[in-house]
């Protein structure tokens, strides 16, 4: 009998949902055949089987959302009967895995909690490395949020199992330190009638009460898909963390337009794929951050993290949302290999086929979003990242050229947001700037 456990999908990610399985209870399986599909905070991905066999325990149910290492299905070696000779959950023939998914009471290990209202048990590798609190061992997520808002977690009530300080506690407490920090910038007088009457949900029943036959007919309530509340999640964390601010840059990309109409024929009957204007902004981008290293940084509480790779991601759409794979050491690639790599990645994010160390250790982002005809936007910071870069559509337009000339050129803007916390507005021209000259002047072969 083999354990199947919720793989980690990432450094610091502590659960995963699972969201459908791909076999029944008794179905024979083959070593890496697909068994069932998760969603974690990173990326949506099929988990293989471990051994071939019959899967003769589903230990958690579809939507579910468990932390990393816990028992989600038991494999029977062989073709033997499912599910007759399972040890019961409690013995540990392997220290790191959780043998109680869903347990109500609380086990000796350490808990993480999980999206739903149930505490998951989630063993730790390595609990002498986990900082003491008062309310037991932190979470990854936890201990970056306490660092990063300066939150002293004596001052936090944790609602997790043992008292033990979650996610959602952190945000409570936070929203209501703001609530407290905003009531107090107030008049002396106000503030106090003002904070009774915001909450009070007397009249929310009646607000509540069923609608009419004939509104019904016309509202549907659909809850959220666990990457569209994750995403969401993110937006409001990062809106939350970084002070953002955009500069847009109109650029003449009249070079590159000539360049790529040239081998964008060769480059789909050698290569099989599209040259899209693309890989030239990433390969500028790439260019700029060798040249501002501190656009490529992170913060880390009150230090500056300055990351010596350029790893890209790049924003897919995907059909229900969202998702950012990451091209390392972007700035070694030409304009074919980043093609190259963008297709690859946004092919294999669109399948689901991506793996965990995929979307994970970006240091800058580009979102594209003129490939649906935007002409420019301010899009969000992707954290911990300080600076994501958004590209609009690239339109011919009248421009007045040298002499008070009028041509028409290829152009199209560039958004930058930039954490201000790190980043000041003269600097994050100055890196647009750069990433504009080496675009408008470009004379790097493609082929």
């Amino acid at each position: 009998m083999v354990d199947v456990v919720m793989p980690q999908m990432g450094e610091s990610i502590v659960e995963g949902t699972l969201t459908r399985w791909l076999k029944k209870k008794g179905d024979h399986v083959e070593r890496d055949e697909p068994l069932f599909e998760i969603s974690t905070d990173k990326v949506d991905t099929e988990i293989p089987a471990p051994v071939a066999g019959v899967l003769s325990e589903m230990l958690v149910e579809e939507g579910k959302t468990v932390a990393i290492s816990t028992v989600v299905a038991r494999i029977s070696e062989g073709a033997g009967e499912s599910g007759a000779s399972a040890p019961p959950p409690p013995p540990a023939p392997e220290p790191k895995a959780a043998r109680a998914p869903a347990a109500p009471p609380p086990p000796p290990e350490p808990v993480a909690m999980s999206a739903g209202p149930y505490p998951i048990p989630a063993p730790e590798p390595a609990p002498a490395a986990e900082p003491e609190s008062p309310s037991g061992p932190l979470s990854p997520l936890v201990r970056r949020m306490a660092r990063e808002y300066n939150i002293d977690l004596k001052q936090v009530k944790g609602s997790g199992a043992g008292g033990r300080i979650t996610k959602q506690d952190l945000e409570g407490y936070m929203s209501a330190q703001g609530a407290r920090t905003m009531a107090q910038s107030v008049a002396p007088v106000p503030p106090v009638p003002m904070q009774h009457a915001a909450p009070a949900p007397v009249a929310l029943p009646q607000a509540l009460a069923p609608l009419p036959r004939s509104e019904q007919a016309r509202t549907r309530v659909e809850a959220m898909s666990n990457m569209r509340a994750k995403i969401a999640e993110h937006m409001v964390f990062s809106k939350r963390t970084s002070a953002h601010v955009t500069t847009v840059h109109k650029v003449d990309m009249t070079r590159v337009a000539k360049l790529r109409a040239r081998n964008k024929a060769e480059v789909q009957s050698r290569y099989g794929f599209s040259l899209t204007f693309l890989p030239f902004v990433t390969r500028a981008a790439a260019e700029a951050l060798r040249a501002f290293p501190i656009v490529n940084a992170s913060i880390e509480g009150t230090n500056i993290l300055y990351h010596n790779d350029i790893n890209i991601g790049i924003a897919v759409a995907l059909e229900n949302g969202l998702i950012v794979p990451v091209i390392r050491n972007a700035d070694e690639k030409t304009v074919l290999g980043l093609q190259r790599a963008i297709v690859d990645l946004s092919t294999r994010a669109r399948s689901r086929q991506l793996k965990p160390d995929e979307v994970q250790g970006g240091t800058f982002s580009i979102t594209n979003f003129g490939s649906f005809g935007s002409v420019f936007a301010t899009p969000v910071i992707n954290q911990p990242q300080v600076a994501i870069l958004g590209c609009g559509a690239v339109t011919k337009e009248p421009v007045v050229v040298e002499d008070d000339a009028i041509a028409i050129r290829s152009m199209a803007y560039l958004a930058l947001t930039f954490d201000h916390r790190l980043i000041d507005g003269a600097l994050a021209d100055q890196f647009t700037a750069r990433v504009k000259a080496a675009l408008e002047s470009w004379s790097e072969e493609v082929l």
